[in-house]
C-alpha cells in the first residue's frame, strides 16, 4: 500500500553569494530534559483459534449502488484441524443470517448461534454437535454495509459526463477490513484461494483480482448480470478486491503476453496511458529482477474517486487515487508523473514482494512496505533516469525517517502488533522510509548480484506461503556468504540510529580516522537505560575521487579506528559518500572546514551535498551545534545547480521559518530566504528554456513557489500578472508553474482572490488541479477568510480524503493558520474521527494541524484533548507531536536570539 506520509513538505530554495563559513564551534549542550510520555498499555488480543481453517472462499456478493447495501453467499471448503463444536472468525459491521457446515459425505448442521464480539471483530458460530476433524463445506449468509469509511466494502461517489451524481461499490482491506465485506479468517497467514462472483447492473464494469470467464443475465432481475472470475491463486484475505462502476481504460500486453489495463473515469481514458506505459515497462523490470514471472493472466490499474491511501496493491486488481494514476499530457505537472511513475512502481513490486510472498504477521509489515519503497526507486530509475530520483530518495524518505526516527516516541522498524487499532500505527515513515532506507543499505553492503540471487531464493522458496524477517535474512546471507542476520537485527529490532563522530589525525603519507558511535537522539541526548549499538557498514571517500568509497569496513564496536593510505594533508575526507548508511556524521570542526569549500565548487556530490547539509541541520536541531553555523552553511550553496540539494534546503529553511513564526522577526528569515533563493530565481526565469528537462521544471517551480511566499516582489508582480491572464483565459498556466502562482497571490491576497480560486476549483474537470489549489489555500492571511477555507475543508466539494490537506494547508501557513487550524480540528472532531477513525488519515491530520507549536502549554493541551478523546490508532503520533512542540520550545530558548543577531548583523 502507497501511503501519502507527508512528512517533510518539499518547500524551496535558492542561494546569495557568501563569505567564507566559520569554523562551526561544537559545543556539549544539555539542554533541559523534556517529559518522555509513555504509550498506554496494550489492549488484550488473541489471533483466531488453528481448530478450523479455510482451503477455498467460494464467495458471491450482490451490492446495492442505491440503498449502499450487499448481500452475500459464501461457500467455504474448510479443514476442521481438531474437532470443536464452534468457529471462529472475523467479522465486522455485518449480519449472519444463516450458517451451516457439511462434513465431506456427511448431512448438514445447522449453527444455532452467533456471538458477535465487536471489540475483536470476530464472530463464533456455535453448532449442536461437535465437528470431527476432516474437511468439510461452512455456508454463510449475511449482509453488510457499502459503506462510507473508505474501508471494508464501501461506496466511492463519481460525477457522470452528464453532471448526475452516482456510487461505485469498492474495497480497501488492508490491514484489517475484508471482516468487512463477508465473514473470513482475516489474518495474512491464512492463505486460501477464491472464486468470486458479483451480481451487477449489467450496465456497469465489474473487476476482481482474477480474469472474468463467464458474465450471463442474472434469473431474477433482467437489469442485473452474474459476473464470475477465474480461480484465485493461494492468497491473503487483505489482498482480495472488488469494483463495481462506470469506467472506461486502455490496454497493452507485456512481451510475455500479461494483459495490463488501466481503468479511467468516463470519458477520460486517454489520462491512463503514462501510468499504462510505465506499467508496460515495470512488470518485466520486476520479472527479470526477480527471475520469477508473474503469476496472473492479467493486472488492473484503476482509479477510484474516494481512495484514503495512495494505492492497495490488490493481485491483479491495484487500486489508486485518481491523483496517484490519472496525468493529463496538457495539464500534469512533472511532480504528479514523478509520483505516478513511484507509485506504479511500489504497487507492482508487492505483486512479488508481498502478494506471492506475504508477511507472516503484521509484525513484518515492514518487509512488505520497506522493501517496495526502496524498489520503486530502483525501477523509476530504469524507467526514467533522468529523474535522478536516487537524489531525490535522500530528501524525501531518508531525511524523513530520520526525523521520525530520532524521537523517543518512534519505534523499531519490527513492532510487535496485536489489536486491529494497533495495525494502522505503523503504517509510517519508519515502516516505509527507515525500511526503505536500510535496505538501500543492505542492497549497498552486498552488492547487486547478491541480493538479486538472495531475492529470488526467498521468492521461491515462500512463493505462496508466509515469510517472517529472519526468513530474507537467511536466503541474503546464503547468496552473499555474509552475516546479514547480525548486522540488520541491529538495524530492525531496536529503533534509533547512530550518530558516528569521527576525528583525523595526518601521519606522514596516510590519514588515521577515529570513528566513535552512540546513538543519535532529536534532544541531543541519549535518555535510555541502555547504550544501543548498531552494526554499520562504514564507507569512507576522498577529495582524489568524491564517487568512489576508498575504503570500506564494519562498525561493529562503539569506536574504531580506519587508516587511509596515500591520502595527502590537503585532501578532504568524507564518510558515508553517496548519504546509503543510515547514521548521521558529526567531524571534527578541522574535517567539517575542509569540506565546505567542495559545496561551493561542488566537488562533492549533490547528494553528498545535501546529506552534509541535512546532517548540520540535524546536529543544529538537537542543540550539538548552533543554528547559526548552519545558517551560514546554507549560504554556501550560492552556485547550487541540484533540484534535490535545493528540495531539502528549502525544506528545513521551511522549518525554521515554521519555528521562528513564533518570535518578533519573522520578516528576517523571509529576507533571508529571498537573499538565498533570488539568484538561482533568477538564473531560471520564468520560461522553460530549449533542452531543459524533467528537473529543471521540477527546480523552477520550487523556486519561484519559495521567493514568491517570501514577498520578493518581481516575484509576486509577475505571478499576479500570469495569473490573471490565466483567469481571463489570455495565457493559461503552465501546469509546472501552476502550484508557484496559486501559493503567490492567495499568501499575499485578499477576499476576492480567494474566490477566484474557489471558483477555478469548483471549474477543474481534474482531481489534480483540484488537490493543487486544496493545498494552498491556507496561504490566505486575512483570520476571516482562514476561517471560510476551514469550512470549506469540510463541505461537499472537498473529497473526504483531501480534507486532511486542506486543514493541514492552514496550519502550516501562518501562525494565525496554526491555531485555526487546531481549534477548528477541536471544535469538529466527532465529525472527523467519525470520517476517519482506525485510519492512518486521522494520524496525518492530527501530525499535520499540531506539530508546528513551539510551547509545553499546547503540548498539555494536545495530550489533555487525546486522553479526553482517545484515538487509538494515532495514540503514538499524539506522543510524537507533544514531543516535537516541546523539542521546538527547546529550539527556541537556546537559539533563537543568536539566530536573530546574525540574521540582522549578516550584511
Amino acid at each position: 500500500m502507497w501511503v501519502v506520509l507527508g512528512g517533510r513538505q518539499l518547500l524551496l530554495l535558492s542561494l546569495l553569494p557568501c563569505r567564507p563559513s566559520r569554523v562551526l564551534r561544537f559545543r556539549i549542550f544539555a539542554p533541559a530534559r523534556l517529559p518522555i510520555p509513555v504509550m498506554a498499555e496494550k489492549r488484550p488480543f488473541e489471533r483466531l483459534p488453528k481448530d478450523v481453517s479455510p482451503l477455498n472462499y467460494g464467495l458471491c456478493l450482490k451490492p446495492d449502488l442505491i440503498d449502499f447495501t450487499f448481500e452475500g453467499k459464501l461457500e467455504a471448503a474448510v479443514q476442521v484441524k481438531h474437532s470443536t463444536n464452534q468457529i471462529v472468525m472475523n467479522c465486522a459491521d455485518i449480519d449472519i443470517i444463516t450458517a451451516s457446515y457439511a462434513p465431506e459425505g456427511g448431512d448438514e448442521i445447522q449453527a444455532t448461534g452467533f456471538n458477535y464480539q465487536n471489540e475483536d471483530e470476530k464472530v463464533t458460530l456455535s453448532f449442536p454437535s461437535v465437528l470431527r476433524s476432516g474437511s468439510g463445506t461452512l455456508k454463510i449468509d449475511f449482509v453488510g454495509e457499502l459503506n462510507d469509511k473508505m474501508k471494508g466494502f464501501y461506496r466511492s461517489k463519481y460525477i457522470t459526463p452528464s453532471g448526475e451524481v452516482r456510487y461505485a461499490a469498492v474495497t480497501q482491506f488492508e490491514a484489517t477490513d475484508a471482516r468487512r465485506a463477508f465473514p473470513c479468517w482475516d489474518e495474512p497467514a491464512i492463505k486460501a484461494t477464491f472464486d468470486v462472483m458479483l451480481i451487477v447492473p449489467k450496465d456497469r464494469v465489474a473487476l476482481s483480482n482474477m480474469n472474468v470467464v463467464e458474465r450471463k443475465p442474472y434469473p431474477d432481475d433482467e437489469s442485473l448480470v452474474e459476473v464470475k472470475f477465474a480461480h484465485s491463486p493461494i492468497m491473503s484475505t487483505y489482498l482480495v478486491a472488488f469494483v463495481v462502476g462506470e469506467y472506461d481504460f486502455v490496454e497493452a500486453r507485456t512481451s510475455d503476453g500479461v494483459l495490463i489495463r488501466v481503468y479511467t473515469p468516463v470519458g477520460k481514458a486517454e489520462q491512463g496511458k503514462f501510468a499504462l506505459e510505465v506499467a508496460t515497462k515495470t512488470l518485466p523490470f520486476y520479472k527479470d529482477y526477480f527471475n520469477v514471472p508473474y503469476p496472473l493472466p492479467k493486472i488492473d490499474l484503476i482509479a477510484i474517486a474516494d481512495f484514503a491511501a495512495g494505492a492497495m496493491e490488490n493481485w491483479g486488481l491495484v487500486t489508486y487515487r485518481e491523483t496517484a494514476l490519472l496525468i493529463d499530457p496538457k495539464n500534469s505537472c512533472s511532480s504528479s508523473r514523478q509520483w505516478v511513475a513511484l507509485v506504479v512502481g511500489h504497487e507492482l513490486a508487492h505483486q512479488w514482494f508481498g502478494n506471492l510472498v506475504t508477511m507472516e504477521w503484521w509484525t513484518h509489515l515492514w518487509l512488505n512496505e520497506g522493501f517496495a519503497s526502496w524498489i520503486e526507486y530502483l525501477c523509476v530509475d530504469h524507467c526514467f533516469p533522468e529523474y535522478d530520483i536516487w537524489t531525490q530518495f535522500v530528501s524525501a524518505d531518508y531525511t524523513r525517517a530520520q526525523e521520525l526516527d530520532a524521537l523517543n516516541n518512534s519505534h523499531p522498524i519490527e513492532v510487535s502488533v496485536g489489536h486491529p487499532s494497533e495495525v494502522d500505527e505503523i503504517f509510517d515513515a519508519i515502516s516505509y522510509s527507515k525500511g526503505a532506507s536500510v535496505i538501500r543499505m543492505l542492497h549497498d553492503y552486498i552488492g547487486d548480484e547478491d541480493f538479486r540471487k538472495g531475492m529470488n531464493l526467498y521468492l521461491t522458496k515462500f512463493q505462496e506461503k508466509n515469510a517472517a524477517t529472519e526468513d530474507l535474512w537467511n536466503c541474503l546471507q546464503k547468496a552473499s556468504g555474509k552475516p546479514i542476520a547480525a548486522v540488520m537485527s541491529s538495524w530492525t529490532q531496536q529503533m534509533g540510529f547512530p550518530l558516528i563522530y569521527v576525528e583525523d589525525v595526518q601521519e606522514e603519507g596516510r590519514r588515521v580516522l577515529k570513528l566513535s558511535q552512540k546513538k543519535f537522539c532529536a534532544n541531543g541526548q541519549d535518555e535510555g537505560p541502555a547504550f544501543p549499538q548498531w552494526m554499520v557498514p562504514i564507507s569512507i571517500c576522498t577529495s582524489e575521487d568524491p564517487t568512489c568509497a576508498k575504503v570500506k569496513a564494519l562498525m561493529d564496536k562503539p569506536e574504531i579506528t580506519v587508516v587511509l593510505k596515500g591520502t595527502k594533508p590537503e585532501h578532504w575526507v568524507k564518510l558515508n559518500p553517496g548519504t546509503v548508511g543510515f547514521y548521521r556524521t558529526q567531524y571534527s570542526s578541522s574535517m567539517l572546514e575542509s569540506l565546505l569549500p567542495g559545496i561551493r565548487d561542488l566537488t562533492l556530490q549533490p547528494v553528498d551535498r545535501l546529506g552534509l547539509q541535512n546532517d548540520l541541520f540535524s546536529l543544529a536541531r538537537a542543540g550539538i551545534i548552533n543554528t547559526v553555523e548552519v545558517l551560514k552553511v546554507m549560504e554556501a550553496f550560492v552556485n547550487e545547480p541540484n533540484y534535490t540539494v535545493w528540495s531539502d534546503l528549502s525544506c528545513n529553511l521551511g522549518i525554521l521559518s515554521t519555528l521562528l513564526s513564533h518570535t518578533e522577526f519573522q520578516e528576517e528569515i523571509q529576507l533571508f530566504i529571498k537573499d538565498i533563493f533570488s539568484p538561482i530565481g533568477q538564473k531560471l526565469g520564468w520560461d522553460p528554456k530549449p533542452g531543459e528537462g524533467h528537473l529543471d521544471a521540477l527546480l523552477r517551480a520550487l523556486v519561484l513557489g519559495k521567493l514568491g511566499k517570501a514577498g520578493y516582489q518581481p516575484m509576486l508582480e509577475e505571478a499576479r500578472r500570469r495569473f490573471k491572464d490565466h483567469v481571463e483565459g489570455k495565457q493559461p498556466l503552465l501546469a509546472d508553474l501552476r502550484s508557484a502562482v496559486y501559493v503567490t497571490v492567495l499568501k499575499h491576497g485578499d477576499a476576492a482572490t480567494l474566490d477566484t480560486m474557489l471558483k477555478l476549483h469548483k471549474q477543474a474537470d481534474m482531481q489534480e488541479e483540484k488537490n493543487r489549489i486544496e493545498r494552498v489555500l491556507g496561504a490566505i492571511p486575512a483570520p476571516d477568510l482562514i476561517q471560510k477555507v476551514l469550512t470549506f475543508a469540510l463541505s461537499e466539494e472537498v473529497r473526504p480524503q483531501d480534507t486532511v490537506s486542506v486543514i493541514g494547508g492552514v496550519a502550516g501557513a501562518s501562525k494565525q493558520g496554526r491555531k485555526a487550524a487546531w481549534k477548528f480540528v477541536k471544535d469538529n472532531w466527532e465529525e472527523l474521527h467519525n470520517r476517519y477513525q482506525g485510519g492512518f488519515l486521522i494520524s496525518r491530520l492530527i501530525k499535520l494541524s499540531v506539530e508546528g507549536f513551539a510551547s509545553e502549554k499546547i503540548a498539555a493541551e494536545v495530550k489533555s484533548f487525546f486522553d479526553s478523546h482517545p484515538a487509538p490508532s494515532a495514540e503514538r503520533t499524539v506522543l510524537q507531536c507533544c514531543e516535537n512542540i516541546l523539542l521546538n520550545e527547546a529550539w527556541l530558548k537556546r537559539d533563537a536570539e543568536a539566530m536573530h543577531e546574525y540574521l540582522l548583523n549578516r550584511k
